[in-house]
Parts: C-alpha cells; sequence; structure tokens
C-alpha cells in the first residue's frame, strides 16, 4: 500500500479552518478522513472548514454526544458524515454505526478513529493535528480557553492508491 506524508504548521483556528475548507476541493464521495489530535488541537475546527467546502447544511460540531452526524449537501456534492469516535471502545462500536452503508456517497471525517475505522477504506487521509502546549496566544490566555489561538503542526499521510496522484492543498 502506498502512502506519501506533508507536514505543515496553522497559524490558528482561522487558517485551520481555510486548510479545511481547501482540502474540501479535492475530497470526493468515498473518501475517509480520520483525524487525530489531542482535545483542542483543531479536529472539529478542521472539519468545519471541510464543511464550509462542501458547502453542507447545518453548523458542524462536534457530534461527541450523538456520536455521528451527516450534514447533506446545500448543492451537487456529497454529504459530510462526521464521526466522533472518542467514546468507541471497539470495532463493534463501530460496525454498529453502520459507516460502510453511506462511504461511497459521502466524505467520512472520524474524530479519534485511528486504529477503529482504518478498515473501512483502504484509501484515506490520516490527518494528525498537534497543538503545542507552549504556544499561549499573546491575550496571555491558556491556550485551552482560547480556541482561535495558538498554531497547529499537521501531518497529512495519503494512504492508497487514491491519493497518488492528488495534490493535497497546503497552507500560503
Amino acid at each position: 500500500m502506498s502512502s506519501h506524508t506533508t507536514r505543515f504548521d496553522l497559524v490558528d483556528a482561522d487558517s485551520t479552518r481555510a486548510f479545511g475548507s481547501a482540502l474540501a476541493a479535492v475530497l470526493r464521495a468515498g473518501d475517509l478522513v480520520v483525524l487525530t489530535g489531542d482535545l483542542g488541537a483543531g479536529k472539529t475546527t478542521l472539519t468545519q472548514g471541510i464543511g464550509a467546502g462542501l458547502q453542507v447544511r447545518g453548523q458542524v460540531a462536534s457530534p461527541t454526544f450523538v456520536i455521528a452526524r451527516e450534514h447533506p449537501p446545500l448543492q451537487d456534492g456529497p454529504a459530510l458524515v462526521h464521526v466522533d469516535a472518542y467514546r468507541l471502545n471497539s470495532l463493534d462500536d463501530v460496525d454498529a454505526l453502520d459507516l460502510d452503508a453511506s462511504l461511497e456517497e459521502s466524505v467520512t471525517v472520524v474524530e479519534w478513529g485511528a486504529g477503529l475505522v482504518d478498515s473501512l477504506a483502504v484509501d484515506r487521509l490520516e490527518i494528525t493535528l498537534v497543538r503545542p502546549r507552549g504556544d499561549v496566544p499573546a491575550s496571555g490566555a491558556d491556550e485551552g480557553t482560547d480556541p482561535a489561538g495558538g498554531a497547529r503542526q499537521v501531518t497529512v499521510r495519503a494512504v492508497g492508491a487514491r491519493w497518488a496522484d492528488v495534490q493535497l492543498p497546503t497552507p500560503a
């Protein structure tokens, strides 16, 4: 299985959303995006950008309690299925969500999905976001209380033949 990796920095939440929107331009129905990162690293923020780029209906917010939320497209294009696998404990929990039923018609983004949803698709994007703890916003506020503050280090691993010839966006 082929893969290639890209690393870069995003300066704040706005640039994280902008990257997500740019990423949406290369996503298509059937794509799986697996997001990894600590709390507050920017997983949902990135997904908001993907949702904006795909022009889907509804506010993209963390589906922590509902576990999965579908956002239908406002125009032609795929729906966004946004999953928070944080509270899932096993492959049986993932199977119960029946994600493979909507995978071919949607772009599926799974937060906390590493090691749980990899078997859903041979071709996938694995995106890791790291928000260094020493990066405190200029206001002096704790970075945990300022979701817009602080840079993120992003690693995108494109896995499978689907991504072999796709030029992934990087920040300007």
